[in-house]
């Protein structure tokens, strides 16, 4: 089925790196995100930063190439920009109950009554996206719908790999609850969930997969080729730094489009007072976190992008071959149409089991759109507490 939705917003990626003092222009004023305060993976407080976008110079050169000499237009998008910087940070999210704890990765308690439904958001972001705001969280939601909802908090920056955080932290976290659950994973949390599920096996009862990439073979030539080059260039620089900074991994997911880039941000020029605080609260979200190790994101570049482990069905931990089709159980594939991070040709049931259910909608407006509730809230409580 097809569900449009009329409320699209961000698609980018989150860090926590240096300060970084730069602003468009003498309109826009510094202000610390409300990464400093709460976007932290687990709400830990972060330093203080000047708004984004970070890196600002790499950010410049990807919406100068979008607007391709529209000189009319990039002053439009500089226009948004200068009105986020110049606003004020949203609120901060209150911190979940801690329920269990390995090592840095943690789950939260989001309340609510019924069957166990746990949240694994990406790797790469803090789980805020999950939990947003006030009349905007999927976990409200879900638990509002009649089920115990606990989301999977990554924490602080540990140097293992894909894997190890699988068998290692996912895994163990999840048996510890005693009783089967269902998962629902986002984006890199969905491709980590079924890694989990395969290692589980009876003790999760359901699978949804939401804007979750499989089939890395699915990205375009050109990704995948810009992704590897981009890898290349970085590796050295997170050798250095020991990680690899969120403002480091941003230019590869601006390259993957960097027309959406451009234009979230000529329509903030031109957008109500309430669009601006909703603008404001997700891209402080997409703009703080902590970095990614070093073996996580060469995981990531290689295995999946490069190799694509996961869809070939190479992808083993601990010993499980990672195989979809053997799982036994049901998978809702939540395939967002207007996705360019994660390409519906990415998607599990692209090839292979699961039932796919398909929405009008961007990488993170499906999950925090305007019509977020009737697009993926509703349709998940219901096909979660079957």
């Amino acid at each position: 089925m097809t569900i449009p939705d009329d409320g699209e917003k961000s698609e980018v990626t989150h860090y926590h790196a240096a300060p970084q003092r730069s602003t468009i222009g003498n309109a826009a004023t510094q202000h610390g995100t409300n990464d400093g305060a709460a976007s932290q993976r687990g709400g830990t407080p972060a330093p203080a930063r000047a708004r984004g976008p970070h890196p600002l110079p790499v950010f410049l050169a990807t919406i100068t190439a979008a607007c391709a000499g529209d000189a009319a237009r990039l002053g439009r998008v500089l226009d948004g920009v200068r009105r986020y910087q110049a606003a004020a940070p949203a609120p901060p999210r209150p911190r979940r109950p801690e329920v269990a704890r390995i090592g840095a990765v943690a789950l939260r308690d989001h309340g609510g009554h019924g069957p166990i439904v746990v949240l694994v958001p990406s790797l790469i972001n803090p789980p805020d996206v999950l939990d947003l705001a006030p009349g905007n969280s999927l976990a409200a939601a879900l638990s509002a719908a009649g089920m115990h909802v606990l989301s999977v908090d990554w924490g602080e920056t540990e140097a293992h790999g894909l894997d190890a955080a699988v068998a290692e932290r996912l895994v163990p976290l999840l048996a510890g609850l005693g009783a089967p659950v269902a998962l629902a994973g986002y984006c890199l949390g969905g491709t980590l969930a079924m890694a989990a599920t395969a290692l589980l096996g009876s003790r999760v009862r359901r699978l949804a997969l939401l804007a979750t990439p499989w089939h890395f073979s699915g990205y375009d030539t050109a990704a995948r080729a810009g992704l590897a080059a981009w890898w290349a260039g970085a590796e050295p620089l997170a050798q250095t730094l020991g990680s690899v900074p969120i403002d480091l991994l941003q230019p590869a997911f601006w390259a993957l489009d960097g027309q959406a880039v451009a234009a979230k941000y000529e329509a903030l020029a031109g957008a109500e007072p309430d669009a601006v605080e909703n603008f404001v609260r997700l891209e402080d979200w997409a703009n703080g976190g902590v970095p990614l190790s070093i073996t996580a994101t060469r995981d990531l570049a290689t295995r999946l992008f490069a190799d694509d482990a996961s869809g070939t069905g190479a992808w083993s931990i601990a010993g499980t071959r990672i195989d979809a089709a053997a799982l036994g159980l049901p998978i809702l594939d939540v395939v967002a149409r207007r996705d360019r991070i994660v390409p519906p040709a990415t998607a599990l049931s692209a090839n292979g089991p699961g039932t796919p259910l398909h929405l009008d909608a961007g990488h993170v407006g499906m999950v925090v759109g305007r019509r977020a509730p009737a697009l993926l809230w509703a349709p998940l409580a219901d096909w979660l507490r079957q």
